[in-house]
């Protein structure tokens, strides 16, 4: 049986799926109509259409497989028969092999199940929350509440780092709303405005509602990028001289003082964290994938991470790019596009050579390609420059962009 660990959004529908909130569908799917799935409970013929409710399979997963989904952690949560694949999404029901492994507010964690055998008879408004509710939607809510003499249901929709603070909300509000009681639903939010909506009320409804609330979006206004997390990731050919940019990065950063500096060097961390993994493509995507975990931590907390290795591939930086944007930290692409001949030129430990001559198979830029990064924040060539003035330019980034004072 092959084995997989869906991603954040996945998985939040994943848990929806296995406790009937998204009822009547017991599964994903991979080409439907919402509104027919919603209304009917089953795939619609017609044109393929990115159903909100999917999950992306490895290619070499087919039409037939058993496959366990599990948590980051390693968990398994679930078994999903593969019944059919629309490119990379797959659609089959799911069956549940151990509860999910919730965080914070796990009491609030709730079935509809559950919740609609404690409810009070009579009309329910749900409210569906992202986000804190003002005095003057509490007043409405309680307003809309009384005429419809209905019970008081609050959702907020945990997703993401926000999940906790969007309870902490709901349960400020239902002091306000005397009688209301508070379930936390796991609910990704939806670019199409429309869908989020219709997600949101038949999840309502699923949980007993009669009538829904849809709180207002939540105004997000981010502190001073001084205040906010930040990864500065360098990319470039070996002997670029990027790890020299960014090291002389890091000790103008500590010579500054104001900010938390970790430097995450890709020989270091080869020898430490990524120690054992070969120079396969698929190898270095997973040391750049731990580089991009490690920075996004640091970042989390409000840190500045300097990353430094090759990252030849575009979607490998893609990642990481979303990686600290997740967790609301901010990310700069440096390309250090110092020409191949140069970095021959210099090569101080021989690779280049080596690489020519066979030694060294997949080897960037000789025998495997690297792409040229179209995102980059700045683009530096360091041939005939010297390294205080490659590092001045990264940091008049910084300072431009406000991340550093």
């Amino acid at each position: 049986m092959s084995e997989w660990t869906p991603d954040a959004r996945e998985l939040a529908d994943l848990e929806l799926l296995l406790s009937g909130a998204y009822a009547p569908l017991n599964g994903f799917l991979a080409s439907a109509d919402v509104a027919e799935v919603i209304e009917h409970g089953r795939l619609a013929d017609g044109t393929p259409w990115p159903d909100p409710i999917t999950i992306a399979l490895p290619d070499d997963i087919p039409v037939g497989a058993r496959v366990t989904l599990s948590d980051p952690e390693g968990a398994a949560v679930a078994v999903m028969t593969v019944r059919e694949r629309d490119g990379h999404h797959a659609a089959g029901p799911v069956e549940a092999l151990d509860a999910p492994a919730y965080g914070p507010f796990a009491r609030l964690r709730r079935t509809p199940e559950d919740v609609r055998k404690e409810l009070p008879d009579g009309e329910i408004l749900a409210v569906t929350m992202r986000g804190p509710l003002d005095s003057a939607t509490l007043d409405d809510i309680a307003a809309t509440a009384e005429e419809l003499e209905a019970g008081v249901l609050l959702l907020p929709l945990v997703f993401g780092e926000g999940g906790p603070a969007v309870v902490r909300a709901a349960l400020k509000a239902s002091a306000a709303l005397p009688g209301s009681s508070v379930v936390a639903v796991p609910l990704a939010p939806r670019e199409d405005v429309e869908i989020d909506l219709e997600l949101r009320e038949h999840v309502a409804r699923n949980y007993g509602a009669t009538e829904h609330y849809a709180g207002p979006a939540p105004v997000v206004i981010p502190g001073p990028p001084h205040r906010r997390g930040l990864v500065v990731f360098f990319t470039g050919l070996s002997g670029s001289g990027k790890s020299t940019i960014a090291r002389g990065l890091r000790d103008a950063l500590l010579e500054r003082g104001g900010r938390a500096v970790t430097y995450l060097d890709g020989d270091v961390v080869r020898r430490l964290l990524s120690a054992g993994l070969t120079f396969s493509r698929e190898d270095r995507d997973h040391n750049i994938r731990r580089i991009g975990f490690v920075a996004a931590e640091v970042a989390r907390h409000g840190g500045l991470a300097i990353c430094a290795p090759i990252a030849p591939y575009a979607e490998t930086r893609e990642e990481v790019r979303a990686m600290a944007e997740e967790v609301g930290a901010d990310f700069l692409l440096v390309h250090v596009s110092t020409p191949l001949e140069e970095c021959e030129r210099r090569d101080r430990k021989g690779l280049y050579a080596r690489a020519r001559a066979g030694l060294i198979p997949e080897f960037t830029g000789v025998s495997d390609p690297y792409e040229v990064p179209e995102d980059a924040d700045l683009t530096l060539d360091t041939t005939g420059m010297s390294v205080d003035r490659a590092v001045s330019a990264v940091l008049n980034l910084l300072t431009s962009g406000g991340w550093i004072r």
